[in-house]
């Protein structure tokens, strides 16, 4: 038995963390609220994850099919859903390490509900194993040292009825909603299956209630494409389509932000107000929920058109090929991807000597000082670990083949050209190394092996662990579950969970490890999340 915990908790702590994808494409379902009774409570969903400490998950996916409220009283006796689409919701979970997902809402009769009942299905996962061995068995079996795609099996459904917050009594003109954690560690078990009814393997929490007549805020984000926009009533708004055929329609007010939006006749990026949204802009919106159960955008910024192909990616390898720099990624994200680039696959990604543009999504944060946008300006400023936006230029070779990269374990990837690469937030869980209070810096201990360890064959460019990680905050950095939530409440050892933009550092270290060196690199934090220390997987 503690061979068993021992070799799971070596699989977990060797795994990789960073990614979400539903390839079919969903009839589009409305999920704007009717309008409720008058003593009907509105009732929310969103989702987060508890990731373990350097964990090397590359992809973790599922979708959610149901979510059900039940009531067991002695004058009723049965259950509502909260989700009035019908259409399976994928969830990356290994993009939520310090971000929540909006699920979904409905109008729920006032009364006391006992439980939530929550099913999911298609689990796909992508993982490095560093264990020494081969882990997982048949179909889900993974080599020692390889980065395997697999699709497990197991128990896909679960009933959450802890105390708190149940049993939960929903009044009028009292808001309501619930937050579920799906903890990773937990539920991926030692032979690679799923199994979501483990105990903790997912948890429910209820999210503060706003005071009387307020919306209840930050339910997490929403991404899709706009289909409509309303200016001739108020409130103004639009609706939304997600990826999976959701629509939703979302109010906008004076509180609302904008960020990332292209210069036209209409928006400047100096003063971004509602008239920047415009119909077929796909973008990603900050959503609480309003006392009649309608949603209000806190803050909406732009991604892409949606004529554009683009997809969403970790760098796992880079390499240069006929003079061009060549990009290995996991795609974590792809409003308008199309069936060739299926989510939690590996794609190959030429990128030009010249012609292609580079931009940094800040969501209107400021970098520290010592850090630019001139710091990610071409192929050179790529590294692995960083999660990029790239737009497809021209066509998409489709994947075939077994994959042809020694530790890469899988179909051959797809395969295609980009003219613009977009530096977006990487999500890392690690420990804390040092930490410099008056400089607002720490850094990483331990942390996930961001890199694929190289092949045997030295014609293959290695993707290196970095061996050093600094992170920069600043007055705007998000500091949560700490004592106190600042840089103060830091210290060696502790295991934070740490959202920014990964850039090389400025000086980089004199090469002693042989042919390669591991490159330093910097972390621009937007949030810096407390996590329990590491404990025991049984």
């Amino acid at each position: 038995m503690r061979k068993a915990a021992l070799l799971l908790f070596t699989i977990v702590f060797l795994l990789f963390m960073s990614g979400c994808g539903s390839q079919s494409q969903p009839q589009a379902t409305s999920t704007t609220p009717t309008t409720p009774a008058a003593d009907n409570v509105p009732v929310s969903l969103s989702v987060t994850d508890t990731p373990p400490a350097g964990v090397t998950v590359l992809f973790f996916q599922l979708d959610i099919t149901g979510a059900s409220l039940t009531t067991s009283s002695s004058s009723s006796s049965g259950s509502v859903s909260l989700l009035s689409s019908t259409n399976p919701i994928p969830v990356n979970v290994t993009h939520l390490q310090t971000d929540t997902a909006f699920l979904g809402n409905a109008s729920v009769a006032q009364g006391t509900y006992s439980g939530l009942d929550v099913t999911f299905s298609n689990p796909q996962l992508t993982i490095y194993n560093g264990t020494g061995s081969t882990i997982g068995s048949g179909a889900n079996a993974c080599a020692n040292n390889t980065v395997c795609q697999l699709q497990p099996s197991g128990t896909l459904s679960v009933t959450l009825n802890s105390n708190p917050p149940f049993p939960v009594t929903l009044t009028a003109s009292s808001p309501l909603a619930f937050l579920l954690d799906i903890h990773l560690d937990t539920v991926i078990q030692s032979d690679l299956s799923v199994n979501l009814g483990v105990p903790n393997g997912v948890t429910i929490s209820q999210l503060p209630s706003p005071p009387s007549g307020q919306p209840v805020p930050h339910l997490g984000h929403l991404k899709g494409t706009i289909e409509s926009i309303n200016t001739s009533t108020t409130p103004n708004g639009f609706t939304l389509q997600s990826r999976d055929g959701r629509t939703f329609t979302i109010d906008v007010n004076s509180s609302t932000i904008y960020a990332n939006f292209p210069s036209s006749s209409s928006c400047t990026t100096s003063a971004e107000t509602f008239s920047c949204l415009a119909t077929q802009q796909v973008v990603k919106v900050e959503v609480s929920e309003q006392t009649d159960a309608t949603l209000l955008a806190s803050e909406v910024d732009f991604v892409q058109l949606a004529s554009q192909t683009a997809v969403e990616g970790n760098i796992i390898r880079l390499r240069t090929s006929g003079g061009n720099t060549r990009m290995d990624l996991i795609i974590q994200n792809g409003v308008s991807a199309p069936s060739t680039l299926p989510m939690g696959h590996r794609i190959a990604v030429t990128v030009p000597t010249s012609g292609v543009t580079y931009a940094l999504d800040l969501d209107n944060f400021t970098l520290p000082s010592g850090l630019s946008s001139s710091d990610f300006a071409s192929a050179s400023d790529l590294v692995v670990g960083q999660d990029v936006s790239v737009v497809v230029q021209g066509s998409v070779t489709p994947a075939s083949g077994s994959g042809s990269w020694t530790p890469w374990s899988g179909p051959g990837p797809a395969t295609f050209t980009t003219n613009s690469i977009t530096l977006e937030p990487s999500q890392i869980t690690g420990t804390v190394g040092t930490v410099d209070a008056s400089a607002m810096s720490f850094t990483f201990g331990t942390f996930p092996n961001f890199f694929v360890p190289p092949s045997s064959s030295t014609a293959s460019a290695p993707p290196w662990s970095p061996f050093n990680i600094t992170v920069l905050t600043t007055s705007a950095t998000a500091f949560t579950n700490l004592t106190p939530d600042t840089i103060a409440g830091l210290a060696a050892n502790d295991v934070v969970s740490v959202q920014g933009w990964i850039f090389l550092s400025p000086t980089q270290p004199t090469c002693t490890a042989g042919p390669w060196c591991p490159p330093a690199t910097t972390i621009a934090a937007e949030a810096v999340e407390g996590r329990p220390g590491p404990t025991p997987l049984f």
